[in-house]
């Protein structure tokens, strides 16, 4: 379990048994990443020595089964941590006794709010859920547009230049 970095932050987490519980949680969120990075080690070894990637830190020959069989042995163990630290979380639910509809369920059209920094927009305005990262996304995609008009409306001043060179010396004696 990982501690907090100051005082000001123990002293949050220590405040209360729910606080302790969410912190648990936490803990739990972090050993199921670990449980993942087993997973996949543990698939790497079953494949060939042939198929890893260059640079790799995997055993060969004989000790690649001795490395799964580590691997497996750590993510059941992280499997049972996580287990049980799930369970305790549930008892403390039960014991409390938290109501099943303080938990609840967003309305039926809830779209939830787009990941990473969203922009101010007009409430009125369709994209109103949309985050910095499809704004720069959608600009970029209009930029390309803008470049791919300007190309092609180049290329056929170009080729009007070509079929009729006299045209553009008396548009330019014009223009003076």
């Amino acid at each position: 379990m990982e501690r907090p970095k100051s005082d000001e932050e123990a002293r949050i987490w220590n405040s209360s048994k729910t606080a302790l519980r969410i912190r648990d949680l936490g803990d739990v969120e972090k050993k199921i990443a670990g449980l993942l990075r087993n997973a996949a080690t543990s698939v790497s070894l079953l494949t060939l020595p042939q198929t890893d990637e260059p640079g790799s830190t995997l055993p060969q020959g004989e000790e690649r089964p001795e490395q799964f069989v580590v691997e497996v042995g750590e993510y059941f163990e992280r499997l049972d941590n996580i287990q049980l630290a799930l369970r305790s979380a549930l008892s403390y639910v039960r014991r409390s006794r938290i109501a099943p509809s303080t938990i609840n369920a967003p309305p039926q059209d809830f779209v939830p709010p787009s990941l990473g920094i969203g922009l101010p927009t007009d409430p009125s305005s369709a994209s109103k859920n949309r985050g910095l990262q499809e704004e720069k996304i959608d600009r970029d995609a209009w930029k390309g547009v803008l470049e791919a008009l300007l190309r092609i409306k180049a290329d056929r001043d170009a080729e009007r230049e070509r079929e009729n060179p006299n045209r553009t010396e008396e548009s330019d004696t014009m223009k003076e």
